[in-house]
């Protein structure tokens, strides 16, 4: 067992945390949370998604959010970009890095984004070839990787096969979602080492929803195997809309606790992430998913 003496942290709740809320959130406030985040030391903040608004409403204001963003040499701020369109917005916001994503569920990807996991990879070519151009960064989401609402379990070789390529093509970092959150430990272990055999670990992200309660055993599991990057939601806001009872991200607050709690390095201060989650919860109306958030905070 070796556990990574720092990790890197990416905060999703800006658009994957927010992308699902029925109200629209103001540009001041997303642009609040995110600041928030970066005084709190988070360095790399995914703060928008360039989708259709037709699909995502909640996400038609990133380019005003991406206009009013702090510039910081310390922190990294990152876009959505599942097309050319997409992508091309963001070169205009002027964002260095995107992300693309897929599924490692056929009938996943046909419901989220209407094509098959090989079509949404001949979509990505495009992007990837004018990134490279543009000389921003991408970055891979894998959904499903421990479970779909439609097919059940998934086997790990095909997340390892989809990670692959995701790599092949170029992309420097891939987040393997627990998107519905029904992963177990030995499973989550399992799907990385396999993962690990194709793809260099320190390219492996972990994306685990907290659904059923596992998202920090999970992470700890992984994190033996020497996992050093997670996705994290503040407040632990977010979730899927095709999973029932999902109940969001794991929480960044959480997740720095345990960390703290291992001796293992983020940047990253508890106090001011606390506070974040308590602003952004007030502006939602509800209560904070994250249980340290509620212990700690005041």
């Amino acid at each position: 067992m070796s556990y990574p003496q720092a990790v890197k942290i990416v905060e999703v709740s800006p658009r994957d945390g927010l992308q699902n809320e029925a109200r629209i959130i103001a540009v001041e406030d997303k642009l609040a949370l995110i600041n928030d985040l970066r005084l709190a030391g988070v360095r790399h903040i995914e703060v928008a998604g360039f989708v259709s608004p037709k699909w995502v409403p909640q996400l038609a204001d990133a380019a005003a959010v991406c206009a009013g963003l702090t510039a910081d040499p310390k922190v990294h701020y990152s876009a959505l970009t599942p097309n050319l369109k997409g992508l091309d917005a963001a070169i205009v916001a002027g964002i260095k890095e995107v992300a693309v994503f897929t599924a490692a569920s056929e009938s996943f990807n046909q419901k989220n984004i209407n094509c098959s996991i090989e079509e949404s990879f001949d979509r990505f070519a495009p992007v990837m070839e004018k990134a490279r151009d543009h000389d921003i960064k991408v970055r891979g989401y894998v959904s499903c990787v421990l479970g779909c609402p439609y097919e059940g379990e998934i086997e790990p070789q095909v997340v390892a096969q989809v990670a692959k390529r995701l790599s092949d093509m170029g992309c420097y970092e891939v987040s393997l979602g627990d998107t519905i959150g029904t992963g177990t430990p030995v499973k989550a272990r399992q799907m990385l080492s396999m993962c690990a055999d194709q793809v260099n670990m320190a390219q492996l992200a972990l994306h685990f929803h907290d659904t059923y309660g596992q998202a920090l055993a999970n992470l700890q599991a992984c994190l033996e195997l020497g996992a050093a990057v997670i996705d994290s939601s503040v407040a632990g806001i977010g979730g899927c809309p095709y999973a029932k009872g999902a109940t969001g991200n794991v929480s960044t607050e959480n997740v720095i606790y345990m960390l703290n709690g291992m001796g293992i390095e983020t940047g990253i201060d508890l106090a001011g992430l606390i506070k974040a989650g308590q602003r952004i919860s007030r502006v939602l109306d509800r209560q904070s998913n994250s249980q340290v958030s509620r212990a700690m905070g005041s």
